[in-house]
């Protein structure tokens, strides 16, 4: 066995343990955002809320989800990460079971606002954590792997969400979703996640030396830097940019994600099954999507580009399949999965994007601070394509069109980041030969 492959021997555990628990917990923590995007019917009929309420009341999320965002983070890097994401997760399952009893539109909003506060914290204090377990050489993987969770949430909320309608209604829908945390989260989180590494039994002494030198020498390297805080992040042009492309990229993603039920349904017939399982292809078309854009970017090195290609490829494919409808309804599948392929295949190349322009001082504060004010975005974008629709007679073109313009202008601030984003090409022969690897 060679010294390279030893030491990647050394840390595979990381991978097998902290990372599927982290990505189930997030898997959850999303599920119980927008699985509302299957009660809409329900709550249309019971609560008698139009299109434009149905919007307002998925998006309201968002702006309770900006409040912990940085407070999140500096709890889970000051205090516990661990502890943190556990108090949490029990206060958004008793949250997201709560919404199963709502009676009115007000009750409605009270309480998908109060459960975005609940998850607020819970990405920026993953990524704390996931910090404490990755130096900086592997830490892009580590993210990236993690990150897959909204594809896969998606892929598994759309068909199970769809069986429980099928022989129940919305509100054993957020009753029975809502009791995950509590059943499947919390006993996995509590059971195999450690703050650091010398606090987990299961982390061997070697790869806990290995984590800590790795750790170590990242530290070393970053010196008095680590001081800077918000004040250079929302003063930091680049930093604002990436904030506004996220901002753009979540009002078409989450004004699709959350309308999507409804579209397929459209086109489908409306069998709650048929929907969900339907609903459910998009996702995995674009975990494909993620791995191949993201693989192709980190060849070329332009990752700029391959933001605005996905982009405007989600863009294109969404007014097509709007604009097919019931005429091909095969056809409109098709695009409909490549237009939700398309908004989440861009997240890789962003970050890495990102990480590439932003100053490093900065990259653990910025993160948090594109994530919180981006996320709004999650508002802005269910709320006006339920407008959109109650305004053209129930019809989700119009809504559509506006999606695909925030798509596409999310393509266009990011080509301004091309200089600083993106990394200047390497031959092959000279990469390797720059990072000591080969073929071999």
């Amino acid at each position: 066995m060679s010294a390279r492959e030893s030491v990647s021997n050394v840390g595979r555990m990381r991978w097998k343990r902290l990372i599927p628990v982290a990505i189930v917990v997030y898997i959850i923590s999303f599920m119980d955002r927008t699985n509302i995007g299957f009660a809409l019917n329900g709550l249309h009929k019971d609560l008698g809320i139009d299109a434009a309420q149905q919007g307002l009341a998925a998006g309201i999320f968002f702006i309770g989800y900006v409040s912990l965002q940085i407070t999140g983070g500096h709890l889970a890097e000051h205090w516990s990460a661990k502890k943190f994401v556990g108090i949490m997760l029990f206060v958004w399952g008793v949250l997201a079971v709560a919404t199963g009893f709502v009676q009115n539109f007000g009750e409605l909003l009270v309480l998908r606002f109060l459960l975005g506060v609940a998850e607020a914290g819970i990405w920026p204090a993953i990524l704390v954590l996931i910090s404490h377990w990755f130096p900086a050489a592997e830490r892009a993987r580590a993210y990236a792997f993690w990150m897959m969770n909204i594809a896969i949430a998606s892929m598994i909320t759309a068909p199970l969400s769809g069986w429980i309608l099928s022989f129940a209604d919305w509100r054993w829908l957020f009753i029975i979703e809502g009791a995950f945390p509590f059943i499947i989260a919390a006993p996995l989180w509590f059971g195999l996640v450690a703050d650091h590494p010398r606090e987990a039994k299961w982390c061997s002494p070697e790869e806990r030396e290995y984590i800590e030198k790795g750790l170590a020498a990242d530290r070393a390297q970053e010196g008095d830097h680590e001081k800077l805080g918000l004040k250079h992040v929302v003063t930091n042009s680049v930093v604002l940019r990436l904030t506004l492309v996220y901002f753009l990229v979540q009002i078409g993603f989450y004004g699709v994600n959350i309308w999507l039920p409804k579209v397929v349904g459209t086109i489908t017939g409306g069998v709650p099954t048929v929907v969900g399982w339907v609903t459910a292809i998009p996702y995995v078309l674009a975990i494909v999507a993620l791995w191949f854009n993201a693989k192709a970017a980190d060849r070329s090195g332009r990752y700029s580009t391959h933001v605005l290609l996905s982009l405007a490829t989600s863009a294109v494919a969404l007014v097509i399949s709007v604009g097919t409808g019931n005429a091909a309804p095969v056809l409109a599948i098709v695009f409909i999965s490549i237009a939700v392929a398309g908004s989440l295949a861009y997240d890789g190349p962003f970050w890495a994007a990102g990480s590439q322009a932003m100053p490093v001082a900065v990259a653990g504060v910025a993160m948090g601070f594109i994530n919180a004010i981006g996320n709004l975005g999650g508002f802005v974008g269910p709320y006006v394509a339920g407008f959109m629709q109650d305004a053209s007679g129930g019809s989700f073109f119009t809504a559509s069109i506006f999606l695909a313009i925030s798509l596409l202008a999310a393509g266009g601030v990011m080509l301004t980041l091309r200089r600083k984003g993106d990394r200047p090409h390497v031959r092959e022969a000279e990469r390797e030969a720059l990072t000591g690897t080969n073929r071999a």
